[in-house]
C-alpha cells in the first residue's frame, strides 16, 4: 500500500492535518445541521446569544468532531501514535486562543468543557479505527 512506503514523521505530520481538516469538516456540517434543526439557532449564531440547550449542541457538535478528528489521524497513521497525541495537543493549543477571545461570550463552564474535553476524545476517536 501506498502509505506504508511514507517515513513515520510526515505520515504523523500528514495525520495531524488530515485530523485537523476532519475536525473542521465534522464542526461545519454538524453547525449546517444545528442552524436547519434548532429554532432560533441561525438567528443569533452571529450574536453569539445561545440558549442553555444551543450551547450544549455546540459542545455535541464539538465533541463529534473531536472523535472524527481523531479517528481521521489514527486511520493515516495507525503505527506512528505519536500523531494521535499530536493532534490531541494541536486541537487544544489552536483554540485556547479562540476561547480566550470568546471569553465574555460563553460561561465558564462552557470554555472548561469544550477545551477539556478536545484531547480525551480526539484520543477515544483514535481508538475507533482499529
Amino acid at each position: 500500500m501506498f502509505l506504508s512506503s511514507v517515513p513515520k514523521p510526515v505520515l504523523a505530520v500528514l495525520a495531524v492535518v488530515a485530523g485537523l481538516l476532519a475536525w473542521f469538516v465534522v464542526a461545519t456540517l454538524a453547525n449546517l445541521v444545528l442552524r436547519a434543526a434548532l429554532p432560533g439557532y441561525a438567528a443569533v449564531e452571529k450574536a453569539m446569544n445561545f440558549t442553555l440547550g444551543m450551547l450544549v449542541a455546540r459542545l455535541l457538535v464539538g465533541a463529534l468532531a473531536s472523535v472524527a478528528a481523531g479517528a481521521a489521524a489514527a486511520a493515516l497513521a495507525r503505527h506512528a501514535p505519536a500523531a494521535r497525541y499530536a493532534l490531541a495537543l494541536v486541537l487544544v493549543l489552536f483554540f485556547i486562543p479562540v476561547h480566550i477571545n470568546l471569553w465574555d461570550r460563553f460561561p465558564l463552564w462552557y470554555h472548561l468543557a469544550f477545551l477539556a474535553s478536545l484531547a480525551p476524545l480526539a484520543l477515544a476517536g483514535a481508538r475507533l479505527p482499529r
